[in-house]
């Protein structure tokens, strides 16, 4: 994330990433941290609370909804149940190496596609939602 707030501080000329950057600086944020006292970002707030309860509180009184792109986070959300959609993008590059996402998933979760973009690159998004088996 410190990357796009660098973009918006400093624009690179190229419109579809400043744009992005824009988006994102725009953006309500809940940092979760176990280290950070504060958050720098104008549009960020430092979580108070378990994750459970800081989710619970806040649809409760904004629906809001959350966007992470942090693996652990993911998880715990996923362990809790509190995933409504999942937005997977895939980039036309392969790597060999990273960050598994669902690396400290034990239960198995069926996911029912809604729907899927394609990007002028040939990256793609698949939108899934949990289902559930009877």
């Amino acid at each position: 994330m410190e990357y796009w707030k660098s973009v918006v501080e400093n624009p690179t000329g190229n419109k579809p990433m400043d744009d992005f950057a824009t988006t994102i600086d725009n953006i309500s944020k809940i940092v979760f941290s176990r280290t950070l006292k504060d958050v720098e970002w104008k549009t960020a707030r430092l979580a108070k609370r378990d994750l459970k309860e800081e989710v619970f509180r806040t649809q409760a009184t904004t629906r809001q909804r959350y966007f992470s792109r942090q693996p652990s986070l993911i998880v715990a959300l996923t362990q809790l149940g509190l995933i409504d959609e999942y937005q997977l993008g895939v980039q036309p590059t392969v790597m060999g190496s990273g960050l598994p996402l669902f690396k400290n998933i034990t239960d198995r979760v069926d996911l029912k596609l809604l729907k899927t973009k394609t990007f002028d690159c040939g990256a793609v998004t698949l939108c899934y939602e949990p289902t559930v088996i009877p």
